[in-house]
C-alpha cells in the first residue's frame, strides 16, 4: 500500500511541475512574444484580422467545392522596445531577408511594431526562428485564397486592404455584396485569436461553369473578340447556374490585372441588343390584342422615318420578302416587319410592356454596382424613328442579365423572376408580363426560327431561341460603327424549361453575323446540359429519326 502511495504522489509532483515548467515558458521565455502579439491586436496592426467565411459552389449531386478559402500566411513583426540592439539585431535580420537595412531601421522609428515580411515563405520563417533575434516574432495571419484561380472571377470578386489599413474588404462580385458577412472581426477576448466570419453557400453549379467557361474561352480567341459573356440559368426560379466573362482575371492576383477587367458584363455595362428585342416586340403586341403570330404586312425591304431610311439587314443580298407573317418576322430577323409590329401595338403600350418586362429596372441579382437599361428614348417626345429602331433592339440599352431575364418570362409563363446567387434566397416572381397564352405563342415562333435556320436545333427537343447583331454606336461622332455585338439567347426544352442561356461576344473580327458564332457555342452548351442533367427529349419522334 505504502508503495503504491509513493507512486501516486511521484506522480501528482511530476503532472505540477510540468505545469509550472510550461507556465515558464509561456510567461518568461515567450511572454515578449505574446505580449507583443497583444500590443498589436491592442494597436490595430493589419495582420491581426477576422477570418473570413468561405465561399462554397454544389454541384448537382450535392458536392461542395471550395471557391474562395482562407489559408494562414506566416509573417514577421518586430517589436523595437525589446531589442537590445537595433542596429545589430536589423544586422543579423538582413542577413536572411535580404532587406535594405536602412528602410528597416527607419520603418522602426517611433512604431511600437512594425510588419516587416507580411507573407513570408516557412523557409525564411524558420530561419529568422532560429535566429532567436529579441525583438523579431513570427505569427501567422488569415489570407484569402482562391483556389481554383481564375474561376467565376467575375461572380466572386477578390479582397483587398480595407481604408484603414487593418484589415481586408471585398471588392467587386459577392465578395464585395456579402462584405458585412464574410469579414469575420478581430477577437477581443485576452487569448487573441480571430472570429469567423459567415460562410456563403452560391447556386452556381461549377461544372455548369467550367463548361460555359471553356466554351466562351473558345469563341473569344477563335473571333478574336474585345470581349465574351456566357450566363446560364434556370428560368422557372431565376437561380443562376453559370456567369462567365472574357477577359478574365485571377483574384489571387488581382494586382497584375487591368481596372477595368473587374467589372461585371453581365450586370455593370449596358449596350443595343439587336434583333433578340424582336421577340418582345412581338410578345406586347400579342399580348396586347394588337397582332398575331399570323398577322400579315407586306414587306419592301426598307422604309423612311423622319428622314431616315431602315432597311433590313440582308437586303442587298435578298431584297423585299412581300408578303409575311409576324412568324416569318421572327424566322428571318425582318427589321421593318418589328417596325410594323411596333406601330400597330402603339407607342405608349409598347413602351409600357418593355418596362413591366423590367429593362430599365435593376433586376436586384445579389452582386454589387448593377446598373439598369436605358429606355430614355421611348417617350412621347422623340420622333417615330425612335421607337422603329428600339423595336429592334437599337437606340435602347440593357444589361445581359436583364435581358436574360426578360426573354426569361417567355420561357417562365409570362411571368417575370428575380435572378438570383445566393443558394439560401429563394424564387421571386417579380410580376406576370404577359399571359401564359402569350408566352407560348412567342416561344413557339422562337421555336420555328430554330427550327428553319438549323444552327441552334437539337434533334428529339424543342429549342426556342433568337440572335441579335447589334451595331455598336459611334460615342464620339454619332451614329454608329461597323463593329457588332453579337447576342445569342436561347431555353428548351419548351415543353418544360430546363435552361436558358445567354452568349455574347463583344467586337469579333470581321463583324460576324450571330449565326455563325455563339449560336454554335449555345448549342454545345445547350447539348452539355441536357447530357449532364440527363434531361430526357420533348419530341423523341425527333431522335429516332435523326438515328436512322
Amino acid at each position: 500500500m505504502a508503495v503504491r502511495f509513493s507512486i501516486i504522489l511521484v506522480f501528482i509532483f511530476g503532472a505540477y511541475a510540468l505545469l509550472v515548467f510550461n507556465l515558464y515558458n509561456l510567461q518568461i521565455v515567450g511572454g515578449k512574444g505574446y505580449i507583443a502579439r497583444a500590443d498589436s491586436q491592442a494597436a490595430g496592426l493589419d495582420w491581426q484580422v477576422g477570418r473570413r467565411g468561405s465561399i462554397f459552389f454544389t454541384d448537382r449531386n450535392g458536392n461542395l467545392m471550395q471557391m474562395a478559402a482562407i489559408k494562414d500566411v506566416p509573417f514577421v513583426f518586430a517589436v523595437p522596445k525589446d531589442m537590445d540592439d537595433v542596429a545589430e539585431t536589423v544586422h543579423q535580420l538582413v542577413a536572411v531577408t535580404g532587406q535594405d537595412p536602412n528602410e528597416i531601421i527607419t520603418s522602426l522609428k517611433g512604431k511600437k511594431q512594425v510588419a516587416l515580411e507580411k507573407k513570408a515563405s516557412a523557409d525564411l520563417v524558420e530561419k529568422i526562428d532560429d535566429l532567436k533575434l529579441k525583438g523579431i516574432y513570427t505569427s501567422v495571419k488569415p489570407t484569402r485564397s482562391y483556389p481554383l484561380s481564375s474561376l467565376a472571377a467575375h461572380l466572386l470578386g477578390f479582397v483587398s486592404p480595407d481604408s484603414e489599413g487593418v484589415g481586408e474588404s471585398g471588392r467587386y462580385g459577392v465578395e464585395k455584396f456579402y462584405d458585412n458577412e464574410l469579414k469575420g472581426s478581430s477577437s477581443t477576448t485576452k487569448s487573441g485569436g480571430w472570429n469567423q466570419g459567415e460562410d456563403l453557400y452560391l447556386t452556381i453549379e461549377p461544372n455548369v461553369q467550367k463548361e460555359a467557361e471553356r466554351i466562351l474561352n473558345d469563341i473569344v480567341n477563335r473571333f478574336q473578340a474585345v470581349s465574351g459573356l456566357a450566363i446560364v440559368q434556370e428560368p422557372k426560379t431565376g437561380k443562376i447556374l453559370a456567369l462567365a466573362g472574357e477577359p478574365t482575371f485571377d483574384p489571387n492576383k488581382y494586382q497584375e490585372s487591368d481596372l477595368s477587367t473587374f467589372l461585371n458584363p453581365a450586370t455593370q455595362k449596358i449596350y443595343e441588343p439587336g434583333s433578340i428585342f424582336k421577340v418582345l416586340t412581338m410578345a406586347a403586341g400579342i399580348d396586347a390584342g394588337k397582332i398575331t403570330p399570323q398577322t400579315t404586312y407586306v414587306d419592301k425591304g426598307k422604309l423612311t422615318l423622319n428622314g431616315r431610311t431602315v432597311s433590313n439587314w440582308d437586303y442587298k443580298t435578298h431584297g423585299a420578302y412581300g408578303k409575311i407573317t409576324m412568324t416569318d418576322v421572327i424566322e428571318n430577323s425582318i427589321n421593318t416587319g418589328a417596325i410594323f409590329a411596333e406601330k400597330t401595338t402603339g407607342h405608349k403600350v409598347f413602351t409600357d410592356y418593355m418596362k413591366k418586362f423590367g429593362l430599365d429596372e435593376e433586376t436586384g441579382v445579389e452582386l454589387p454596382g448593377e446598373l439598369s437599361g436605358n429606355l430614355k428614348r421611348l417617350n412621347s417626345k422623340e420622333p417615330d424613328v425612335a421607337f422603329a429602331t428600339a423595336s429592334y433592339g437599337q437606340g435602347v440599352a440593357v444589361t445581359p442579365v436583364g435581358l436574360l431575364s426578360a426573354v426569361g418570362v417567355l420561357a417562365n409563363k409570362g411571368l417575370l423572376m428575380r435572378p438570383y446567387v445566393n443558394a439560401e434566397s429563394t424564387a421571386t416572381v417579380v410580376r406576370r408580363v404577359v399571359s401564359e397564352k402569350t408566352a407560348k405563342q412567342v416561344t413557339d415562333m422562337m421555336v420555328s426560327a430554330v427550327k428553319l435556320n438549323k444552327v441552334a436545333h437539337i434533334p428529339g427537343y424543342s429549342i426556342a431561341g433568337k440572335t441579335g447583331t447589334a451595331f455598336i454606336p459611334d460615342f464620339n461622332h454619332g451614329g454608329y460603327t461597323t463593329e457588332v455585338f453579337n447576342t445569342y439567347i436561347g431555353y428548351g426544352p419548351t415543353s418544360d424549361p430546363k435552361f436558358i442561356i445567354l452568349f455574347r461576344l463583344e467586337k469579333p473580327v470581321g463583324a460576324p453575323l450571330a449565326g455563325t458564332s455563339v449560336v454554335p457555342a449555345f448549342r454545345e452548351m445547350a447539348q452539355f446540359m441536357i447530357n449532364y442533367y440527363d434531361i430526357p427529349p420533348d419530341h423523341p419522334e425527333e431522335t429516332k429519326k435523326a438515328t436512322l
